[in-house]
């Protein structure tokens, strides 16, 4: 931190589509940066990005690369947290870290500022990101939680192949080039880069995000799960996931069925709750069929919310549909709101 309270401020994985969303979105933040350096992989070193009018180098990362930062943003795959944040740590930096490697650890805050800001005040030096669908589903459900308590949640994702990279993104524009040209569709990315077996994403839906675990769910499914039972604090909670990557570029849509603990609750009171939450824009009204779209979404850092409209067979029950741009609020923006709520809080490492 310098004398004029600004702050050394570095972005891991800069050249990702994320990094690159990150240094958007502080360009566009609240936070006083006095110095941005960025890294990556020795591959990406010497890339050159435009910050606030000025032209950065990316630099290749070593463990001295974080000397003297205050805060630094990791989004170069779960891989080089592991390596680096420790490191970084070391040195004085607070990491958030948007990969998995550390949101299911014991000693790491799991944050959505809207949500448990609170839990930044236990941090050691890491703070993780959640997975980019828990974020927008549990910013929806923490007020409604708070409002008229939370029993079970059922999601269904309709997840834009942003979440799986740029290659993924590259692989559907062939795809769809192919098949409108009656050519043979090639698949090698989706639906997991590196698997043995691969299916076109274009014109198609693919009810498979990450990996299957032994009980049959995906990696990506059982990261709603349980993140959202770490973030919302409810062990208890029945929750369960069925993760689908549909083919569009940008943000991801959810279809959410909960149940509350109070009843005799109409919709209305669902609704009126979801238009005062923080960081949540009610798009609702079935008369002027005004509901969000990831289309309409994309670029915004808000959650946006739809179709909210009462179970017709269980008296608790209710139905959302959810929507937020993945790489913003379900990744990049959520990083730096979590730095603008650090400094708030005086929970930087040197401020401690």
């Amino acid at each position: 931190m310098t004398k004029d309270n600004s702050y050394h401020v570095a972005v891991v994985g800069a050249t990702g589509a994320v990094g690159q969303k990150m240094i958007k979105m502080l360009e566009e933040s609240n936070l006083p940066i006095s110095t941005l350096k960025l890294l990556s992989s020795k591959r990406s070193a010497g890339t050159k990005v435009d910050f606030k009018g000025k032209e950065l180098i990316v630099e290749e990362a070593t463990d001295e690369s974080f000397t003297g930062i205050d805060i630094a943003l990791f989004s170069a795959g779960g891989s080089v947290s592991k390596r680096f944040a420790p490191e970084a740590v070391k040195r004085g930096a607070v990491v958030i870290d948007n990969t998995s490697a550390y949101r299911m650890d014991e000693q790491v805050p799991l944050v959505v500022p809207e949500v448990n800001s609170e839990d930044l005040e236990s941090h050691q030096g890491i703070i993780a990101n959640p997975n980019c669908s828990t974020i927008q589903m549990v910013a929806a459900l923490k007020p409604i939680q708070d409002a008229f308590g939370l029993s079970r949640v059922i999601v269904s994702t309709y997840q834009a192949v942003s979440g799986a990279g740029t290659q993924a993104v590259e692989e559907l524009r062939d795809q769809t080039r192919q098949f409108l040209a009656e050519e043979e569709v090639t698949a090698t990315i989706l639906p997991v880069k590196g698997a043995e077996k691969h299916y076109p994403i274009a014109f198609n839906a693919l009810p498979q995000i990450d990996v299957f675990q032994e009980n049959g769910y995906t990696f990506e499914e059982m990261k709603m799960i349980n993140e959202t039972r770490k973030i919302l604090h409810r062990q208890d909670l029945s929750v369960a996931a069925t993760c689908v990557r549909l083919p569009f570029f940008t943000s991801h849509a959810e279809s959410v069925y909960i149940e509350i603990e109070q009843s005799g609750i109409e919709t209305e009171a669902i609704r009126h709750v979801l238009q005062e939450a923080d960081g949540v824009i009610l798009q609702d009204d079935p008369l002027t069929q005004t509901y969000p779209t990831p289309q309409s979404s994309a670029g915004k850092k808000e959650v946006f919310v739809g179709r909210v409209r009462k179970d017709l067979d269980h008296p608790n029950g209710f139905h959302l549909w959810v929507v937020s741009d993945n790489l913003l609020k379900g990744a990049a923006w959520n990083s730096v709101q979590i730095a603008e709520k650090l400094m708030e809080k005086n929970l930087l490492l040197h401020e401690k």
